[in-house]
């Protein structure tokens, strides 16, 4: 499979304690095909608060440091939401493939947001895989996405 992302960067990794699990499930397959990762927490299933997580995780993507990141809480709601208060981060909200493409496609996303309460964690790979591998279409999308980011 090809990969639209710079593979030479890390990939951000945040959760809160609802999405822990999935994080650490995907740290380790993400590893295991061979990615380097960066794991901003939280470490264990004790509450906290998502944003602790999913601003160090935008900011990485953001300066450039990670590739992307992948962002997990229960809805999915709360760490798009903060993420995309970072300049230059499209956090997409994915609950099925055909949303994780579309979010690369047209919207040109650079982090992929799952809800671990909704989905599985075969569809959070599959979505994964299909986020890494689908370009920006560019053409009619490129303005729009131009009009993302407030000055």
């Amino acid at each position: 499979m090809s990969y639209v992302f710079d593979t030479t960067k890390p990939i951000a990794l945040g959760a809160d304690h609802a999405g822990v699990d999935f994080k650490n499930t995907i740290n380790a397959w993400l590893q295991e095909k061979g990615y380097t990762t960066k794991d901003f927490g939280t470490y264990n299933t004790d509450s906290v608060d998502y944003p602790d997580f999913a601003h160090p995780t935008a900011s990485s993507v953001e300066t450039g440091e990670a590739a992307f990141g992948i962002l997990f809480c229960g809805s999915a709601n709360g760490v798009a939401m903060t993420a995309n208060k970072h300049a230059g981060i499209r956090a997409g909200l994915c609950w099925q493939t055909d949303i994780a493409e579309l979010t690369r496609l047209h919207n040109n996303a650079n982090i992929i947001c799952i809800p671990a309460r909704y989905v599985s964690i075969e569809l959070a790979k599959e979505m994964i895989e299909k986020f890494m591998s689908t370009a920006f279409e560019g053409g009619r999308h490129q303005n729009r996405v131009n009009k993302i980011t407030c000055a």
